[in-house]
């Protein structure tokens, strides 16, 4: 029964992707192709990066990226488009595809980089998921976990607190205005005394769009370094430089 249910629901996930696309057809964001939101010609003027980024952070161990975010006006637009209004939500699956070209230049596609991991999608708060309908951090970890085969845990870290939006904002007053917006849901400190799922255990990839100066990422790894974590890596589409 159980593989006949997902049968069912591959069918019906393929069924409406072919009448979404019929009746409203993606375009390139770069040249307006249509078919596809980055068509193969404007993906190859991006320059996808085949290293791993070291960092000198406290809690954070290091960054995958796939793109420098202030180089190319199509990074730029992608990432927008993803993240404010026309909402286009699907762009989660390109994106991902971009991340998975990076893993695979810089040779971090191997099954032992992956083992044992966790992807926890940095999260958003009430009012700004309420708006957009969506977590655009947590709809690229569905993307990446069904690439990488690594599970995505969305409900550990949770926001609660409202904050200032970090573009205005220096680096100092980025830092300050994350203190204390992020904690380990009760719920999951709940599950952790059951056994169910201890950090302590796992190798944690937290998830986000862009990597400015580094403040969201940091604070979050704090938060879940206090909670045992003992390795956070990052994970964002782009870095900016």
């Amino acid at each position: 029964p159980k593989m006949i249910i997902m049968t069912l629901t591959k069918g019906v996930d393929k069924a409406r992707g072919f009448l979404l696309e019929l009746f409203f057809p993606s375009f390139c964001l770069g040249c307006q192709k249509e078919g596809t939101y980055l068509c193969e010609d404007c993906k190859a003027t991006l320059d996808i990066s085949e290293f791993n980024y070291c960092l000198y952070n406290k809690n954070l161990t290091g960054l995958y990226f796939a793109l420098p975010y202030k180089e190319r006006h199509l990074t730029r637009k992608l990432i927008h488009q993803f993240k404010y209004q026309p909402y286009i939500k699907d762009l989660a699956k390109t994106l991902a595809l971009l991340l998975a070209e990076h893993f695979f230049l810089s040779g971090n596609n191997k099954e032992d980089v992956w083992h044992n991991s966790v992807l926890i999608p940095v999260p958003l708060d009430k009012n700004k998921l309420k708006s957009r309908g969506y977590n655009q951090a947590e709809e690229l970890s569905k993307e990446l976990s069904k690439i990488l085969k690594v599970p995505v845990i969305s409900d550990n870290l949770i926001k609660i607190k409202s904050t200032k939006s970090q573009m205005e904002l220096s680096k100092e007053e980025r830092e300050r205005n994350l203190q204390g917006a992020f904690a380990i849901s009760p719920s999951s400190l709940r599950a952790t005394a059951k056994q169910s799922f201890n950090l302590k255990d796992k190798k944690l990839f937290l998830v986000d769009d862009v990597y400015t100066t580094g403040s969201t990422m940091e604070e979050c790894a704090k938060v879940l370094k206090q909670a045992g974590a003992k390795q956070v890596w990052g994970i964002a589409i782009a870095r900016e430089e």
